[in-house]
């Protein structure tokens, strides 16, 4: 099925920025600005929102001309490209980004032609599926796994390879109870939140390297 790979959904949206010469700086700037703000990590509005294996945001000013035997064309606005690999349904997906990020979304959106806002949302439901595009590549690692499962797998996988690096060389017997406390540890661990799985390590392997 186009957009869906397994049970993730591709979403890829188009949407043509405001050509307003009244503008200081032009809307397209004005996105860029705002984007350059956007924090990271568990404060990014992506990782709020639910749902989002992924997101990126793009203006796009032209297409480029790659030479014969292509055709050399130009759009005819600026468009900011959003793309993004997100859990299951699109319109429980959208919904969700309308409830738990409007100010961004009407901060970025606002600056494009037609857009409704977040407030109103099946007025915003509408507006983004009619800047959709087909999505035919993803990005996620995995199909068939939610966020959650996806960050418990990445927690999962990480603490392991903690504890290995961490018992080299270790007495077996007391490789065997750090290793019993271990699993005991991982499976009462809470799925981290979304954004969160950087260079640090919350899960504590023992070992002789702590």
């Amino acid at each position: 099925m186009a957009n869906q790979s397994g049970s993730v959904y591709g979403l890829t949206l188009l949407s043509p920025i405001l050509d307003d010469e009244r503008a200081v700086p032009s809307h397209d700037l004005q996105i860029r600005k705002y984007l350059a703000t956007l924090p990271t990590g568990v404060d990014s509005p992506f990782a709020i929102a639910p749902g989002t294996h992924l997101a990126r945001l793009v203006v796009m000013d032209d297409v480029i001309y790659v030479g014969m035997p292509a055709c050399e064309e130009h759009l005819k606005s600026k468009y900011l490209i959003f793309e993004s690999n997100c859990d299951g349904d699109l319109d429980k997906y959208l919904t969700g980004l309308a409830t738990k990020i409007p100010e961004h979304l009407d901060a970025i959106w606002s600056h494009c032609t037609g857009y409704p806002g977040a407030s109103d949302v099946p007025a915003f439901l509408r507006y983004m599926k009619a800047c959709q595009i087909e999505t035919t590549f993803f990005f996620a690692a995995v199909n068939d796994k939610s966020v959650t499962d996806t960050l418990i797998a990445l927690q999962t996988q990480r603490a392991v390879a903690d504890f290995i690096a961490t018992h080299q060389g270790m007495d077996a017997a007391q490789t065997q109870r750090e290793f019993i406390e271990f699993i005991r540890i991982l499976k009462a661990a809470p799925p981290p939140p979304p954004g969160v799985m950087g260079a640090h390590r919350d899960i504590k392997t023992g070992g002789r390297n702590e």
